[in-house]
């Protein structure tokens, strides 16, 4: 599809497929009630291109910006290819990938524990250096000498940096390659996705850079309410004990040239909405060959473990490195897995519906994670699913 001209701000451009009208009126009525509201929407239904929108200022449907965690999704699609090819057994313990884990009694915990947010390495005492999340080796190597902060599969706790670092060690571990070298020969560049981990200079003139939020006062009483202790474990989570740092201009920011060029597994994710629509339609064969079979898909996809966050403290439910619907975040039906990302973005693949959903707002949505908007239009794209 070719690229559209920029968006005026209360309308949006770009194609819906007949059915989809209500997504478009949705969208367009966000639009017209936030001046400051900028975003872009795809959606794949089976084989078509269903919802290609863009809104608001400085956004394209071409334009290229920042996703932080949702990236997690598009690199766990990759190593899920290993479990497809069988290089990757969910049910081994690490070491037997990785020996050098085994440090304070790591040595029982598996693949499925560490990619599900149990293992209890949400960091390093003395906390990440920026290098280590830029170029993981560092990371990993800390991580596998680190005692973890719960015993293992006690609890399960979002591992917003590390989990990044585990994907991209295993790959390394596996294929003596990258993860994001693993991710542009066999996913991005055969189908020509619009989503990068590591954007190459050439596309630099595409790249929008994030907004900072302008919080309602609704969005600023949340967030008091849910306001993360300094000294918890969810400041260990985000390097940040002590130490807070907006997450738009601080160190792993995609808006910072090095971690774009990075592209770490756990945040550096940068792309179009059309391009996270792309990754999740490839996994599940809606443009072609699947990239993941009915039982890797089936594997990965499986709810490991639901309940309160141990680190975030609020309801969350987590496949393996994926996000799964629940009650507080109904992206969809019992089948899709995603993820989406601290500045609002999400992505996700819903086999029932054959439906691939990317979506990424331009302006940071607070107080974290899926825009709400994202969930409402991803509730009107399966209303309209069931009507055709």
């Amino acid at each position: 599809m070719t690229s559209i001209a920029t968006p005026v701000h209360n309308r949006s451009m770009g194609t819906v497929a007949p059915g989809f009208e209500n997504v478009r009126d949705e969208f367009d009525a966000y639009l017209a009630d936030d001046p400051n509201y900028s975003a872009q929407l795809a959606v794949y239904w089976k084989d078509e291109l269903v919802v290609d929108l863009a809104g608001g200022d400085g956004l394209r449907n071409d334009t290229l910006t920042g996703t932080f965690s949702a990236t997690k999704g598009v690199a766990a699609i990759t190593l899920a290819t290993l479990i497809r090819s069988g290089e990757l057994n969910l049910d081994r313990t690490v070491v037997h990938y990785w020996p050098e884990f085994a440090a304070y009694g790591k040595d029982k915990i598996l693949i499925r524990e560490l990619l599900s947010h149990q293992a209890g390495l949400i960091n390093v005492d003395a906390g990440l250096e920026t290098a280590d999340i830029l170029d993981s080796r560092g990371a990993a190597h800390k991580l596998a000498g680190q005692r973890p902060f719960w015993h293992p599969s006690t609890a399960f706790g979002y591992h917003g940096l590390t989990v990044g670092a585990f994907m991209e060690e295993l790959v390394r571990r596996i294929t003596g390659g990258t993860l994001q070298d693993l991710y542009e020969a066999k996913i991005r560049r055969p189908r020509d996705i619009d989503f990068w981990l590591g954007l190459p200079e050439s596309h630099e003139q595409r790249f929008e850079a994030l907004r900072p939020a302008q919080p309602s006062a609704d969005q600023l009483a949340l967030m008091a309410q849910s306001q993360v202790p300094s000294d918890g474990l969810g400041a260990l989570m985000f390097n940040s004990v002590n130490n807070t740092f907006p997450l738009l201009t601080g160190p792993y920011s995609p808006n910072l040239r090095e971690v774009r060029a990075a592209g770490p597994a756990a945040l550096g994710g940068v792309g179009s909405a059309r391009g996270l629509a792309q990754v999740y339609a490839a996994a599940i064969g809606l443009t072609g060959e699947a990239l993941l079979d009915a039982d890797t898909l089936a594997a990965v996809a499986q709810q490991q473990v639901w309940g309160v966050d141990r680190v975030l403290n609020f309801p969350a439910a987590f496949g393996i490195v994926f996000m799964k619907p629940h009650p507080s975040s109904d992206f969809g039906s019992f089948r899709a897995f995603g993820h989406d990302g601290a500045g609002g973005a999400l992505g996700y693949a819903d086999p029932l519906y054959d439906v691939s959903f990317g979506y990424i707002p331009l302006q940071m949505q607070l107080p974290g994670g899926a825009d709400a908007r994202a969930l409402q239009l991803s509730q009107t794209v399966r209303t309209a699913v069931r009507q055709l």
